[in-house]
C-alpha cells in the first residue's frame, strides 16, 4: 500500500493527495510551516494521518527552530494544534507528544529534538497496530458476497496503516470474501473518486463508483448490506463527526433498514465531549464548491455554506469497530 507520510533522515515524506489519482508526486518537508500548510490544504488528510504528521510536525518545529527547553516547544504546539480544529486527532497527537516531553525531561536540542522524532515514529507505528486491529475486528461484520458503501476516504492515504473503514473491507477482501464497494464520490473534493476508488482499485477490490445523491436510491433497490465509514471524533455518549455526507448516508441507512457502522482507533474518540453539538465544526472556503478544481460552477458572488464535516447522532449508529474491539452502537440488534 503507498504511504501517505513516513520520516526520511530528518524529512517528512508527503503524498500531495490533492493531485491524486492523475499524479503521484512526494514532498520532502523539513520545516513545520509546511506541515501546517499540507494539513490546511488537504495534502495530507484523514483523521489519523493529521495526527501522525502533527507529531512530525513538532519534530521539524524543533530542529529547525533549535529548540533547547521544554518551555521552548508550546508556540509551536500550538500553531500546529490549530491546523484544523474537528479532527481530534491532530491535538491528541501534539498533547501526546508534549506530555512524553514533559515526563521525561530530556536536556538540552539534540535530546528534545531525538524525543520528538521517536515519539512521532511511535505514533505512526501504533496507528498501523491500530488499522490491522481495526480490520481484523471488523471483517467479522462483513459477509460474503456483501455490498458494502463507503463515504469519503478511510485507507492509507488517510492512516498510517492500511485504513479504518477501509483496512475493514481491505482485511475482509483479503480473507477471501468476494465483496463489492460502494464509493460515494464526496462532494465536494472528491475524495471518494480521487482517492477511494483509486485506492480499491489498486488493492484489486470490486468497486463502482456513485454520486452522494445515488445512495439512498440504490438502499432503495436493495443493492447495499451495510454501510462502513470513519470518524474524526467520536463524543463520550457516541456522536460521530465525518465528513460531510456522512449523516445523510446513516439516515438513509437507518430508513431502510441497513446496518451503519463506524470505524475507529481510540485516539478518535473524544473523552471531554459529552455530544456532537460540542465539536467545532470547519467550513472550507467557498471556492471549494463554487470553483471546485479551478473551474467556476456557480453564479460568481453566490453565498455558500461549506461545512467540511456533519455531526451522526449515535441513536443512527449500529456498531463502532476499534482496535480493542467491536462496540454495540445504540442501534444494535441483538
Amino acid at each position: 500500500m503507498v504511504n501517505a507520510l513516513q520520516r526520511i533522515d530528518n524529512k517528512v515524506r508527503l503524498l500531495r493527495q490533492t493531485l491524486l489519482p492523475t499524479e503521484v508526486h512526494y514532498d520532502d518537508l523539513d520545516d513545520y510551516r509546511d506541515i501546517i500548510a499540507a494539513i490546511k490544504c488537504l495534502d495530507v488528510r484523514g483523521a489519523p494521518a493529521i495526527g501522525i504528521a502533527a507529531a512530525y510536525g513538532l519534530a521539524l518545529a524543533a530542529q529547525r527552530n533549535n529548540v533547547a527547553g521544554i518551555d521552548d516547544l508550546p508556540p509551536f504546539a500550538d500553531e500546529i494544534r490549530n491546523a484544523r480544529p474537528t479532527a481530534v486527532n491532530l491535538s491528541w497527537a501534539v498533547d501526546r507528544v508534549t506530555t512524553r516531553l514533559r515526563q521525561e525531561k530530556p536536556q538540552g536540542h539534540q535530546a528534545i529534538v531525538a524525543l520528538l522524532w521517536n515519539e512521532a515514529e511511535t505514533i505512526h507505528a501504533e496507528d498501523r497496530h491500530l488499522c490491522r486491529a481495526m480490520g481484523e475486528h471488523g471483517a467479522a461484520l462483513i459477509p460474503d458476497k456483501a455490498r458494502v458503501l463507503t463515504h469519503c476516504n478511510t485507507g492509507a492515504l488517510a492512516t498510517g496503516g492500511i485504513g479504518t473503514a477501509f483496512g475493514v473491507i481491505y482485511t475482509a477482501h483479503q480473507q477471501g470474501k468476494q465483496i463489492l464497494v460502494y464509493a460515494d464520490e464526496t462532494r465536494p473534493l472528491l475524495q471518494g473518486a480521487r482517492l477511494t476508488a483509486w485506492e480499491l482499485m489498486q488493492a484489486g477490490i470490486p468497486c463502482r463508483l456513485i454520486c452522494d445523491s445515488t445512495a439512498a436510491m440504490l438502499m432503495r433497490q436493495g443493492g447495499v448490506d451495510l454501510a462502513i465509514v470513519g470518524a474524526d471524533r467520536i463524543t463520550t455518549q457516541g456522536d460521530v463527526a465525518n465528513k460531510i455526507g456522512t449523516y445523510s448516508v446513516a439516515v438513509a441507512c437507518h430508513h431502510h433498514d441497513i446496518p451503519f457502522y463506524v470505524a475507529a482507533p481510540y485516539s478518535t474518540f473524544d473523552e471531554s465531549l459529552v455530544n456532537g453539538d460540542e465539536i467545532p465544526i470547519e467550513e472550507r472556503h467557498a471556492d471549494e464548491i463554487t470553483r471546485g478544481f479551478g473551474r467556476l460552477t456557480a453564479p460568481e458572488g453566490v453565498e455558500v455554506y461549506a461545512p467540511a464535516f456533519d455531526i451522526t447522532p449515535a441513536e443512527l449508529v449500529s456498531a463502532y469497530i476499534t482496535d480493542q474491539g467491536i462496540r454495540p452502537g445504540k442501534r444494535h440488534r441483538s
